[in-house]
């Protein structure tokens, strides 16, 4: 089913995906066969990463390459037609090559049916979008899901909390940050973005983001709970982090967990002495995430400013430093804004453009009527957006659900609910009515 759910969206593609599951489980089967000769083991592990990376090479990143050829040799060197990315193929072929180097370090145990290997890798709820989930987290789920109406209802009360935080919050976010980035992106000849238009443009796409991409994975999550799966927690409100390391301790947790297991770690990590190795392994690993985030330069430079300020806070120890708290915060929420800046710029042009309406260096102005008229209409939406990003709401219910809480305990078991299925209601009364709805992480 989950197969035919990616074949209505992709009728071509997948059998890409079945070549992928087969390969994987074939690999898995051989590196268990061998599983006592390091050195076989090590040749077919390669050749699995080779096969998984050249695939997501070809559809994802041969166009960037052959266009960046194309420019340095000043003429079209290389004729390449591009081709449609196939959905989700950064998620799933990260999950297949986990599973083949889980089983080589004896991390999970070989699966001989195919068909549970297909399962963990086109399973529909994450297929698309992520999370990332690794092979070890769910093998015993496969074979003894816990089930019961219980387990159904906390699934469905999770499935509607992220339905509602992408209809509701990132839809309405991205209509505010799509108008004012494209308004920059003609350039300031054509019109000025005054500074505080461009910062409530920032802000809103810093809260698109979120909302876009942990409302899906808290979707994906609950779908899996429905089914009797459980899914490790991708966001940890990001939002409230004090550095740049802490933010992505709780920014798309499955991503930063894979790149720590499969690269840094396996280069040797921090645990040595020689800052340089340090270093190299860190660069290392945010240039692969830019480049897995997408096939652009702006993309890598992403990846890149997160490199620079990681390693800046881990030589001066940031965590050991006495500063404010509100300090941190606003440091942290200030490069990770700016940090958005490169991810969202469609080229250099904007990125710099943007950046200069920020700072007021564009002769663009400081105040907008614009911006006011925006926070007007929308203030709704960007408070429940702000107090949706923090532990607010979560710890009220939790302190609503104590037994010492009495009367207000039962008042919240029946009001929880009614407040679900209205919160369903709207989003599908906002989907029907067919409303603005852009999708960030969709190609990934």
């Amino acid at each position: 089913m989950s197969l035919f759910f990616y074949a209505w969206g992709e009728p071509l593609y997948v059998l890409l995906m079945i070549f992928s599951i087969m390969v994987n489980w074939a690999f898995g089967l051989v590196v268990d066969k061998v599983k006592d000769n390091k050195k076989q083991v090590r040749i077919t592990v390669i050749t699995t990463c080779v096969v998984n990376l050249a695939i997501l090479f070809v559809f994802k990143y041969l166009g960037f390459v052959v266009s960046n050829i194309n420019m340095v040799a000043g003429r079209n060197l290389i004729n390449f037609t591009s081709m449609a990315l196939p959905l989700g193929i950064s998620f799933y072929t990260f999950q297949s090559m986990s599973y083949v180097i889980d089983i080589s370090r004896n991390d999970a145990k070989v699966e001989k049916n195919p068909f549970y290997v297909g399962l963990y890798v086109a399973f529909f709820p994450q297929l698309v979008a992520g999370p990332i989930v690794r092979y070890t987290d769910v093998a015993d789920q496969i074979l003894n899901r816990r089930f019961n109406g219980a387990i159904f209802f906390e699934g469905c009360c999770q499935f509607i909390s992220g339905m509602g935080k992408k209809v509701l919050i990132s839809n309405a976010m991205a209509m505010i940050a799509d108008n004012i980035f494209n308004l920059s992106a003609m350039g300031h000849h054509v019109y000025n973005v005054p500074v505080t238009l461009a910062w409530l443009g920032l802000v809103a796409y810093t809260l698109q983001i979120f909302f876009d991409f942990s409302g899906y994975s808290e979707m994906a999550i609950g779908l899996g709970r429905m089914f009797g799966f459980e899914f490790l927690m991708n966001f940890n409100y990001p939002y409230i982090a004090k550095s740049i390391v802490d933010f992505w301790r709780r920014w798309h947790i499955s991503l930063s967990t894979w790149f720590k297991e499969y690269v840094y770690i396996p280069l040797g990590g921090s645990r040595m002495a020689n800052n340089d190795l340090m270093v190299r392994n860190t660069f290392v690993v945010w240039l692969l995430t830019g480049v897995w985030h997408g096939a652009d330069w702006t993309y890598i430079l992403w990846g890149l400013w997160h490199f620079v300020f990681i390693i800046f806070e881990r030589l001066i120890k940031w965590d050991n430093l006495k500063i404010p708290n509100f300090l941190r915060h606003v440091y942290t929420l200030l490069v990770v804004m700016i940090g958005w800046l490169f991810f969202r710029a469609i080229d250099f042009y904007q990125f710099a453009q943007y950046f200069l309406n920020l700072v007021g260096m564009n002769n663009n102005g400081f105040y907008s009527d614009t911006a006011f008229m925006l926070l007007r209409e929308y203030w709704v939406f960007f408070l429940f957006a702000i107090i949706s990003s923090t532990p607010v709401i979560k710890n009220f219910g939790r302190l609503m659900r104590l037994e010492v809480m009495g009367v207000w305990n039962y008042l919240y078991t029946f009001f929880m609910p009614i407040g679900y299925i209205t919160v369903f209601i709207i989003s599908i009364t906002f989907l029907a009515k067919g409303n603005y709805n852009p999708f960030i992480y969709f190609n990934f």
